[in-house]
């Protein structure tokens, strides 16, 4: 553990059913069981009918609140495409971001009232340059044998950025958050993940 007072700052976001929350149970595993403070705080009041889901999640020596303030992620971690353009601007100038290459279209433009942005990946790394990172999540969990690990592909990629903790802490809490049958899977997806940052 570090102690340097530093609290880090991660937003995740994405749609309903993507594992938004799971992702951030996930984080919260493994920080907690490096030794470290952790808050977190979640928005999911519509994810059911494809909402979006966000969770501002900071860690550090000591965190006195789970929110965190505009224009201060060091993290963005989203899901899909537009639910990381959403925001955009909670992202410091130098904050990194991982967006899983997924569009899913919202009500208004499955029923042709507005169009789905064509240029969000151009848009971030024009203000992000170097540090954006697009991962084809959904696809290289369809490979796996489940689309629904497409959460734990952008974690295992996220994981890159903390070399301190091991591997094995990312894959026991994904061991203790899953049902067993589901471990061989994600787990995979952890480490392939992991592969691509």
């Amino acid at each position: 553990m570090t102690d340097n007072g530093k609290v880090t700052n991660i937003f995740l976001s994405g749609v309903g059913g993507q594992g938004t929350i799971l992702a951030s149970n996930i984080l919260a595993e493994v920080f907690l069981g490096a030794g470290y403070d952790v808050k977190k705080a979640e928005v999911h009041g519509m994810a059911q009918r494809g909402g979006d889901v966000t969770t501002h999640f900071r860690f550090g020596k000591k965190v006195y609140s789970p929110l965190i303030e505009y224009g201060e992620a060091d993290f963005l971690l989203s899901f899909e495409l537009l639910e990381a353009a959403r925001y955009i601007n909670w992202v410091k100038p130098e904050g990194k971001i991982i967006i899983n290459k997924q569009a899913i279209l919202p009500p208004a433009v499955s029923l042709g009232q507005v169009e789905y942005p064509g240029d969000i990946e151009k848009t971030f790394r024009k203000h992000f340059k170097d540090n954006v990172w697009i991962i084809n999540g959904q696809e290289i969990a369809r490979e796996l044998g489940n689309i629904q690990a497409a959460n734990v592909v952008l974690t295992g990629a996220f994981s890159n950025f903390f070399p301190e903790i091991k591997e094995e802490k990312w894959t026991d809490a994904i061991k203790v958050l899953l049902p067993t049958k589901l471990h061989e899977l994600n787990a995979k997806a952890f480490y392939e993940g992991r592969k691509i940052i």
